[in-house]
């Protein structure tokens, strides 16, 4: 068993004053058997009242307004949290020929929809040199994940919440949320259930990619088994550093923040994230990003929107 502190801190800056902040946020840890929530404070700007409810996907979700002038949002989650080890496996054997499932479960049907892509025909020819009918649904996914380890580059800032499939495939590289939406395509491909996950990453002694940070993973359905967490970014398992939030299709569907304002405003958002391990180590990371929507020649009623992208 692990014990993490977590603080999670979304800062919004504004040049002028902005009203009717409209948000969003998805950053309550799941109710698993593997995580147990010790504590769990969030603190943001004016003290709204925040109105909980669980989605379409079961996440946990809060709805709050700022219907006041502002010139600074501040979400801040501080969480305590105690892991215990994925006991995984062994996984059943089962391959996609095999494989039953409950066409009466809408979601899992939504689960194997995949995006509109361009670039079909390099997934295609991925996918193909993975896929073998007597496969197992498991050895699939691992080999997918492999895939993209070893081909796609961790480069932070050259993507963006707005980057497309299309254009992860040209660039080959960016952070653990194209990577997500990577090996969602290819496994959607093979008609294997997938599904994007949200979260942290916490310290790991043998150092994994996007650690200290926000972070992003797929899960995949195995018929009589159930969910299967699996990190491309790292090629790895999801384990006791995992700490999940949220799960959807994709990225929009469980995004940790988003929300819009009315005002003619430019925004700088800033995400700090620091993961304490249990005996003291304690990493830390900050992302700066200018979102700026041109004010020329629009009113007071001008509507932005924000998300922040995971890493």
């Amino acid at each position: 068993m692990s014990i993490f502190k977590i603080q999670h801190i979304t800062k919004y800056e504004y040049d002028r004053p902005i009203k009717e902040s409209v948000n969003e946020i998805k950053i309550y840890p799941t109710n698993i058997p593997t995580q147990k929530i010790i504590e769990h404070d969030l603190k943001i700007t004016g003290s709204p009242d925040i109105f909980t409810f669980s989605d379409y996907w079961g996440n946990k979700t809060g709805n709050f307004n700022l219907l006041l002038q502002h010139q600074e949002l501040i979400i801040e989650s501080r969480l305590i949290i105690e892991t215990k080890p994925n006991l995984l496996g062994p996984f059943p054997d089962t391959s996609i020929q095999d494989s039953t499932f409950d066409l009466n479960d809408l979601q899992l049907l939504q689960y194997t929809r995949g995006a509109a892509v361009s670039g079909k025909s390099f997934l295609e020819s991925v996918w193909l040199s993975i896929y073998s009918p007597n496969k197992s649904i498991a050895t699939l996914a691992t080999a997918c994940s492999e895939f993209i380890y070893e081909n796609f580059t961790y480069i932070k800032g050259i993507t963006t919440i707005e980057t497309t499939v299309d254009e992860i495939i040209a660039h080959r590289s960016g952070v653990c949320q194209d990577f997500a939406h990577i090996l969602l395509e290819l496994l959607r491909a093979m008609q294997i259930p997938a599904r994007y996950v949200s979260g942290y990453i916490c310290p790991n002694k043998n150092g994994m990619r996007g650690e200290g940070a926000t972070h992003a993973w797929v899960e995949f359905f195995i018929p009589n088994y159930g969910w299967v967490g699996i990190d491309p970014t790292n090629n790895a398992l999801v384990g006791n550093h995992h700490i999940k939030l949220a799960v959807g299709r994709d990225f929009a569907d469980c995004t940790p923040i988003k929300g819009t304002f009315k005002g003619p405003a430019h925004q700088l958002l800033s995400v700090f994230v620091s993961v304490g391990y249990e005996d003291g180590m304690v990493f830390e990371e900050i992302n700066n990003v200018q979102l700026e929507k041109s004010p020329n020649g629009v009113n007071d009623n001008f509507i932005n929107s924000f998300t922040v992208q995971q890493q």
